[in-house]
């Protein structure tokens, strides 16, 4: 069973149902051991939900991302679609500002986006997840299904905005020139278009192993694989589109951020390599919010964590002794990356595995 309320990448995640009939193999579910649960499952009432979330420890008014059913199961099934909706009337309710995301790869209608417009106060974000995998035993959704979606979404957005999430990419899969192609067609349809490559978790490359599906790589990895060779076609296909497309974003809070005209909220700005792709007005936005944190307020607040700080570079701030919620707490709170000295990252690979990479250069 997940955890009702957890610390994630993007923010704070609530995940009170669980169970999911997409069987798309390269879910996070793999993960927790819970893939085989076909039927959503309500575990509390959303009141109860919003409160824990809003009193969690690491929760900050106004600047903490929200995830909302990031993995347990996608929130616009039809028996999942009336909880999301519950949430968001109350958070918005409470008046809260902070950024709150929702993925999707289902059904989005246009009665769905009139609920989606009226909440005054988040920053909603509707990214839909578009692999265009055709191998059926991989991608067992229909890819034409977010494409339509995403093109309802962006047609009826008002208050709220739409990412195309251009995921997984595989060498193999999904890679090819034709793939690609559609996927910038796609993007006339977004705010924004963020790309990334795959997690490829050991427990994901057992159940490749065990149904007899093509490896795309040899070994699993920490951090999602996304080799060199694939950016480098992905970045040129980029700059030779018409401009009419949204903006092609390495990260995803980076398009979050662009699509409501804000500073990212992680910090990415210090990753400077990052921002070569970005729309220029975009990356004078996060200059100008990026400041480096006062040493004696990270130390301190580091500590109560549970940590020690090592050092403030001008990419990031060093910690050690922190797992990955913590390390996000401060991150949101400073707006500023934060690395664990034991995991550094690396020039030019995005925080990416080494996977189709060569020798790391200096680390940050």
């Amino acid at each position: 069973m997940l955890d009702v309320i957890e610390y994630r990448k993007s923010g704070l995640s609530v995940n009170w149902i669980i169970g999911c009939p997409l069987d798309c193999t390269y879910c996070i579910r793999h993960t927790f051991d819970n893939y085989e649960m076909k039927v959503p499952r309500a575990l509390m009432r959303e009141d109860e939900a919003v409160e824990r979330l809003t009193t969690h420890p690491y929760f900050e008014p106004h600047v903490t991302p929200i995830q909302l059913l990031n993995r347990a199961t996608d929130p616009m099934l039809q028996a999942v679609k009336p909880h999301l909706f519950k949430m968001l009337q109350l958070l918005d309710e409470r008046g809260l500002t902070n950024h709150v995301l929702v993925i999707t790869r289902w059904h989005v209608r246009p009665e769905d986006c009139a609920v989606l417009n009226s909440f005054k106060n988040i920053k909603l974000t509707l990214l839909i997840t578009h692999s265009g995998i055709d191998d059926e035993r991989i991608e067992p959704v229909d890819s034409n299904i977010a494409a339509t979606s995403l093109r309802t979404a962006f047609k009826h957005a008002e208050r709220y905005r739409t990412v195309l999430y251009w995921r997984p990419i595989v060498p193999g899969l999904n890679d090819s020139d034709e793939h690609i192609s559609r996927a910038f067609d796609l993007a006339q349809h977004a705010h924004a278009l963020v790309y990334t490559g795959l997690f490829y978790k050991d427990q994901i490359r057992d159940f490749y192993i065990t149904n007899g599906l093509p490896q795309p790589y040899e070994d699993g990895a920490r951090r999602k694989i996304f080799p060199e060779e694939l950016e480098r076609r992905i970045l040129a296909a980029a700059k030779a589109r018409p401009a009419d497309g949204a903006p092609l974003f390495r990260k995803t809070s980076c398009g979050v951020a662009y699509g409501h005209g804000v500073a990212d909220y992680n910090g990415h700005y210090g990753i400077r390599e990052l921002c070569d792709i970005c729309p220029l007005p975009q990356v004078a936005l996060c200059a100008k919010a990026w400041t480096p944190p006062n040493t004696p307020d990270v130390a301190a607040m580091a500590k109560e964590l549970g940590g020690k700080l090592v050092t403030i570079n001008n990419r990031a701030v060093v910690v050690a002794g922190l797992d990955e919620q913590r390390r996000y707490r401060l991150q949101h709170h400073f707006g500023y990356q934060i690395h664990d000295v034991d995991k550094p990252h690396h020039v030019h690979r995005h925080g990416r595995a080494e996977t189709g990479w060569p020798a790391p250069q200096e680390a940050s």
